[in-house]
């Protein structure tokens, strides 16, 4: 990957990027208790530390995964998650909203496990009334094994953007005026999973996964819900997004909505760029060979 022109560039950015990460480790603590539920794995998922702590893990017979009891229609998600330690290959650990059916929307975070020494993949999706095909995947500039980092999706009626503790890398706007289908009709859930996918996952599938490894873990920390909580009588937003949205973490009950017309400003977009520039290793949008009759309409958007 390519870094900073220049040392001192390289320094302020590397300060820049502990600084965020400091702050955003501060997150509230909250309880999987009252907001999760293991939904698959037997007994591999466990809520430990009164809820404060969740961690999956996989062995050779199976993975684990658990889910959100409600569901939600926009809202800012931010998780914290300490990826699997040492060889991970063949794993694929992930965070992600989805609705259910054939015709589902869903955000994904995906991490792509490796060879000791190696780096994972983060990989990134959005699918809209079921079409996905929309990747984008990065090396990340920290460890992500050895400690805790917050993991974050802005979704609103305008965009969807990622983020790393706090630094955005994939912003995925609405440009239904375009013919691209967005997210915006169907409440999702959020999930999470640890599971096998050495067919794919590690060097296309090239490296399997070392079992004598397991069980691999990973561990989800602090997480905190802004969101518009869809139930049987409708969102808990107003049709004008001007009511409060809820707020499901366990220590913080913010009224704001201020993420539902939330975009990137002008330092945000510098830094997405940077992280873009430097540690982006896949992009849909320039795979011309993939999309031999013509890219999606979304790439050739300003």
């Amino acid at each position: 990957m390519a870094l900073p022109s220049t040392p001192l560039g390289s320094l302020v950015a590397s300060l820049l990027l502990l600084l965020m990460t400091a702050n955003f480790l501060a997150t509230n603590a909250s309880d999987f208790n009252k907001n999760f539920q293991v939904t698959w794995g037997d007994g591999r998922g466990k809520i430990l530390n009164n809820g404060k702590l969740l961690t999956l893990s996989l062995d050779k017979i199976s993975g684990s995964g658990f889910g959100s009891k409600n569901q939600y229609l926009f809202g800012k998600i931010d998780m914290q998650i300490k990826l699997v330690p040492g060889d991970s290959a063949g794993t694929v650990t992930t965070y992600y909203l989805s609705s259910i059916g054939t015709n589902h929307d869903e955000i994904d975070f995906e991490f792509l496990g490796n060879q000791s020494g190696q780096p994972y993949t983060l990989h990134t999706n959005v699918f809209s009334q079921g079409k996905g095909n929309r990747e984008q995947q990065f090396h990340l500039w920290f460890d992500p094994t050895a400690d805790f980092h917050t993991y974050s999706v802005l979704w609103n009626p305008q965009r969807i953007i990622f983020s790393v503790d706090g630094t955005p890398l994939r912003e995925f706007k609405n440009m239904e005026s375009i013919g691209v289908p967005f997210p915006k009709s169907q409440p999702m859930r959020i999930f999470a999973s640890l599971w096998n996918a050495d067919d794919w996952a590690t060097q296309g599938g090239r490296v399997k996964t070392d079992w004598t490894k397991a069980p691999f873990t990973a561990s989800y920390g602090s997480f905190s819900i802004n969101a518009c909580t869809w139930t049987s009588r409708g969102s808990s937003c107003t049709a004008s997004q001007s009511s409060a949205s809820t707020t499901s973490s366990s220590t913080s009950r913010s009224s704001s909505n201020s993420w539902m017309n939330q975009e990137l400003d002008s330092t945000s977009q510098e830094r997405m760029n940077w992280v873009r520039k430097n540690y982006m290793i896949y992009n849909y949008c320039a795979d011309k060979s993939r999309f031999s009759q013509g890219l999606p309409p979304e790439c050739n958007a300003s």
